[in-house]
């Protein structure tokens, strides 16, 4: 068996996450909500009186962690990093609650020997006694260590292309120096981002900031330009450079009905590239 149909049938153990306000808020605050805590807008992500949950807290939901190392599937850890997320979010996700999933490995994109492979996994997370999923999670990793795999060789699909005009918002997000050490609290303890030694023998200058942080930050600002009585039932980008604590997100945001699409930049570099979000 080649190490691609190993990888295809990979068994991810069920999972059973039970969450409190108490970690919805750890969540926003890992994500860079309550930086102004005079605005209403922002104080509902942290603060327990009429709590609202973060949509992107979804990726945190009984998540498998760093699976790449933990369950020993085979793969070359050190050299993975997260190449994008999609949320679809079947309806708001409650503050506190008792949740489960099986995750799968859905897809592999082996770009060949030497040159890594992109793969793909899917969760459907439930709430305790419901039938119906509150969200489903799709992650896709980039194993830079793990190309040649035996498998078909094809490539990814290609999302849609950025609108060709100038973006209808530009804005801002700043990212606290902590962040990435707030956010692992949330169950993502890969020592890439808070282990100066494990970042540097990755080949990065210091650690870097979680991707799903980043993801958070920039729901942040997609929610903000939509409006609060908007309700974002899809996102979806790609992580494209490293984002680090302390940086500051510049997102370009264009308006397509209740469709959004958007990139952001750090220090000069473009971090998130084909983002796309649907509001309800």
């Amino acid at each position: 068996m080649s190490r691609y149909d190993e990888l295809m049938a990979f068994e991810f153990p069920r999972i059973e996450h039970s969450y409190s306000e108490r970690d919805t808020i750890l969540y926003a605050l890992g994500a860079g909500a309550g930086w102004n805590w005079q605005d209403p807008a922002e104080l509902r992500f942290v603060y327990e009186k009429n709590l609202t949950t973060l949509p992107s807290m979804a990726v945190t939901l009984a998540y498998p962690g760093f699976w790449y190392r933990d369950l020993n599937p085979g793969l070359d850890f050190i050299r993975t990093v997260h190449a994008s997320e999609r949320i679809l979010l079947h309806r708001p996700l409650p503050a506190a609650a008792t949740v489960s999933a099986k995750p799968d490995i859905v897809a592999i994109y082996d770009r060949g020997e030497g040159r890594g492979s992109l793969i793909v996994s899917r969760r459907e997370i439930f709430e305790a006694g419901s039938d119906e999923p509150v969200a489903t999670v799709e992650q896709t990793a980039f194993c830079r260590g793990d190309g040649g795999l035996g498998g078909p060789q094809i490539p990814a699909p290609a999302p849609p292309p950025l609108p060709q005009r100038p973006p209808d918002l530009i804005t801002h997000a700043a990212i606290s120096p902590q962040a990435a050490q707030i956010y692992r609290l949330s169950g993502d303890y890969n020592p890439l981002h808070v282990d100066p030694d494990f970042a540097r023998s990755a080949g990065f200058e210091q650690p870097i900031l979680h991707g799903l942080s980043t993801y958070g930050h920039i729901c942040r600002l997609l929610i903000a330009a939509q409006g609060d009585n908007a309700s974002m039932r899809m996102m979806d980008c790609r992580f494209t450079a490293p984002v680090f604590p302390g940086d500051t997100l510049t997102a370009a945001i264009w308006f397509d009905g209740p469709m959004m699409r958007f990139q952001a930049w750090a220090r000069d570099r473009l971090v998130i590239d084909k983002g796309i979000a649907e509001f309800t």
